[in-house]
Formats: C-alpha cells, structure tokens, sequence
C-alpha cells in the first residue's frame, strides 16, 4: 500500500532582499497572468527520473537543502506593486489600457530562512521498476498540474518516490519566473554533486553565479538601460525590414481545428549535427536552424525565412551559469534561406551571434513599441515561425537513463509519431523544438494545419534531417 507524508526541509542563514524584478521575470509573470488559471500550470518547469539503485532519504534531503544556499531564485517570491494589473475575484488578470506595459511595479524578495516542503510517497517493499516508474509519473503529474503563488510559496516543488529504505525517483518542479531550461540543467547538475558530497562552496568558487537581484541591479543601471534601449533598437529594425508575411495566406479553416504535433526521432541526425557545425566553424543550434530555415523557405515558396528563435541563459555572456530567466526571443531573418547549404550554416551563425546579444531587453517595453507601430500601420516582420533548442537543458541527472526506456529510434533508424494535438495557438504558424534523448536528437513540430497540414509537417522534419545528413556526407574524405 502506497502512503503520502510531507516532509519540511529547513532552510537558514541565506542571502536576502528585496529589489524590482528581471526583466524576465516580468515577462513570464505577464505571459502566466494573461492565462486562464487552468492554463497556467503548462508554463512550469519539471524534470524527473528515477534513482538506480537509490539514495538515502537523509542524503537527498540535505542536498536539497544546500541547493537552496547556491541559488537564491529557488527561495524568492514575487510581488506586484502598484502600478500592476490586479486581479479579478475569479482569479483572473483585468486588462490594462491600451498600450500600457505590464507589471510596472513587480518586485522580488528574497527570504534569508524558512523550509521547502517535500511530498513524499512510501511504496511496499520490493516494489519492481514498471511499480516504481508509475509512481514517480503520478508524483510528477501530480505536482506540475498545480500553478504557483509566487507571492506566498517559493517557485520549487520537491517530490520523492521512497521504497525499501531508500529515494528511487525524483521530481522537480519549478515556476518559469524562476527558472528556464538552462537553469533547470544546472539546478540537476548542482544537485547532482551536493547528493554525492560535494559542497556549495566548491561549486561556487568553480564559476561565477549571477543571483537575480544581482541582474536586475544590472537592468535598472545607467549601463543596463542602455543595453536594452540597444537590444530593442535593433528588433525594431529587423522587424520593420523583414518579410510581414512568409507563407501565402491559409484558405477559410476551422478556427476550433486543433493543431497536430509531430516527433521525429533521428539517431543519425543526433552525431552528424555536430559533424556538420565542427566542418564550419559554427555552433550546432546555427546547423538546425539552416535547415529549418532552408525548409521554411521552401515550403513558404520564398528565398528567405524569418525566425522567432527562443533564447535562454547559455547563449548570454555572463549569465550562462545564472539560475534565473531572461525570457528573451531573437528575430533571426535569413536570406537565400535555401541555398547552397554549408554557406547557409555559416551565415546562420553569424547572424545568430548577433540575434542572440540583442535577445536581451526588457519585453515589456518592446511590446509597447509593437503595439505603437501596429497602431500607426507599420509593417512589422512575420513572428509566426518559432524555434527552440532545448538540447542539454536537462542533463542525465542522479542516475543513468534507462534503456529500455530511452525514447524513440533507439533501434538505429529513424521515427516519425504524432504523440497529440493542442488546442489552436493564435498567431502560430509552427513551433519546432529540438531535443535531445539518450540514443537520438529529436524535433517535435507543432503546427497550425491550415497552414501546413500533415504532409507538409512530415517533409518539414524529414527535410531537415536531410539537409544535414547530405552536408555530413560531403564532408566525408
């Protein structure tokens, strides 16, 4: 018989204080708050994975306990000022007026002591692996289905599957105004060594860690203004200079159409992207963002393709080792998107250098900008078309993963499945997101099927697996 407890581990002696929030932190404050309250637990963050053979319970407890020293996002809540949208007795946000920017007024506070909460559920002895997988599915399901009040409750959820003495799966589940991809990997990383011994000392003095009051003292300074006065000068020019619209214009459809998501799952692609960014000196999200962008053009019908390309921590000087998150997006328009396919990934490259320093800024204040050139008749760039590289966000964590279990195209050949359907997304022509498993790199699509139904999603993905794949084989001697 499985049993549910609530352990508290205590937290004293941190760092404190209080100050405006990021820049990011607002961004995500404002996009989770425009939410239903039912929608807003898709914006948390979570990982999980099993524990083999297991940790003593004493063992994890203590490092979730110092894990909270290294990171002060992990013990903040946030609070709107004045000068924020309140909300309604339903829960939900009333609207500001016209043009005006979101959460003016929302500030941070760092709490020096006090105890995160950890459920934990007790399975019988000799439980086997398929009894302990459902039980970690169920804990994790359990605490990512539930939105966060960051104004009351630190934005982390620990839960733990105990049996025969000891942890043999863990979830974390954070708020995304404390944390993004990035900064979940490093959270499991750090976690990771504090659970084997190491201290939070050592791990601090291995890099430079860039605490959220500590960025936002940076944002609110006559050199942090500046930057993002920069940052959003260059989107607006990019946005006024590229294309208003790449796809033709998608015939009458059902506005209520859900949108299919589509999953390849290439273990080829998986060595021959860094193959292909070593040959050219480039990164490798520049190599999947060529042929995405290769594809978008010529599925659009069109030489060039524009980008809304997600950016987070690791692509920032200076913030890679920060647990916080910047919310930033890069508008990444590319030319001659389709041609030769080795001088496009250099380009890419190039042009992502740049796209990503100036991903960097203060949304609230870029999006009044839009609103105003919207309002005077501007054509403004098509933002319909987003990527996100999330590869090696979340590292392998306390454990190794389990085969059996790696995901699809683990027999060596490649997989396409379609896993679900979302309700329809306004605005969205596609979302790509590259991931990462054990034995393949993976491209889930999400798309708006008036635009691009099935087939089309199918020769989206298979063609950038192409691409790549072909460059890999030229590269051979």
């Amino acid at each position: 018989m499985t049993t549910s407890r609530q352990l508290e581990i205590p937290f004293a002696d941190g760092r404190s204080g209080s100050g405006p929030a990021t820049w990011g932190q607002r961004a995500i404050w404002d996009v989770v708050n425009r939410l239903a309250p039912a929608d807003r637990p898709r914006y948390n963050i979570g990982t999980a994975t099993p524990l083999d053979p297991g940790l003593p319970l004493p063992v994890v407890l203590d490092a979730l306990g110092k894990l909270l020293h290294l990171h002060d996002s992990l013990h903040t809540r946030l609070h709107p000022g004045p000068d924020d949208p309140t909300e309604e007795p339903d829960g939900t946000e009333g609207p500001p007026a016209a043009g005006e920017p979101r959460s003016t007024g929302l500030r941070q506070t760092v709490d020096p002591a006090g105890t995160l909460p950890a459920l934990v559920h007790d399975l019988p002895a000799g439980t086997d692996r398929a009894g302990l997988t459902a039980a970690g599915a169920a804990l994790h399901r359990e605490l990512t289905g539930r939105t966060f009040d960051c104004g009351t409750e630190w934005p982390i959820r620990v839960g733990l599957v105990v049996a025969d003495g000891l942890v043999r799966h863990i979830s974390l589940v954070l708020s995304h105004t404390a944390v993004d991809g990035t900064g979940m990997g490093l959270l499991v990383r750090d976690l990771t060594a504090l659970a084997l011994g190491a201290e939070p000392a050592a791990l601090l003095a291995a890099r430079t860690t860039q605490q959220p009051l500590e960025e936002a003292a940076f944002q609110t300074s006559e050199r942090g203004r500046k930057r993002d006065a920069n940052a959003r000068a260059h989107t607006v020019r990019k946005l006024r200079a590229a294309p208003a619209r790449l796809f033709p214009p998608a015939p009458a459809a059902d506005p209520a159409a859900r949108f299919p998501n589509a999953v390849l799952s290439s273990p080829a692609l998986l060595r021959a992207v860094d193959t292909v960014a070593a040959a050219h000196r480039a990164g490798s999200s520049a190599v999947l963002l060529a042929a995405t962008a290769a594809m978008t053009a010529r599925l659009a019908g069109r030489p060039d393709a524009v980008l809304q390309v997600v950016v987070n921590n690791r692509f920032l000087s200076g913030l890679t080792d920060a647990v916080s998150v910047i919310a930033g997006d890069a508008l990444l328009h590319l030319q001659d998107a389709d041609g030769e396919f080795g001088a496009a990934v250099r380009r890419t490259h190039a042009a992502s250098i740049a796209a990503y320093r100036h991903a960097y800024y203060d949304r609230r204040l870029l999006d009044a900008e839009i609103e105003r050139l919207t309002a005077d008749r501007v054509p403004l760039a098509d933002r319909s078309c987003v990527f996100n590289d999330t590869r090696d966000l979340l590292p392998g964590g306390l454990t190794a993963p389990d085969p059996a279990v790696a995901g699809a195209g683990a027999d060596g050949g490649t997989t396409l499945d379609w896993p679900v359907e979302f309700d329809p997304r306004p605005g969205l022509t596609y979302a790509l997101d590259a991931q990462r498993t054990p034995t393949a790199l993976q491209l889930a699509l999400t798309a708006d099927p008036a635009v691009l139904p099935r087939p089309a999603m199918e020769r989206f993905l298979r063609g950038i697996e192409e691409l790549v794949l072909a460059e890999e084989h030229a590269l051979r001697p």
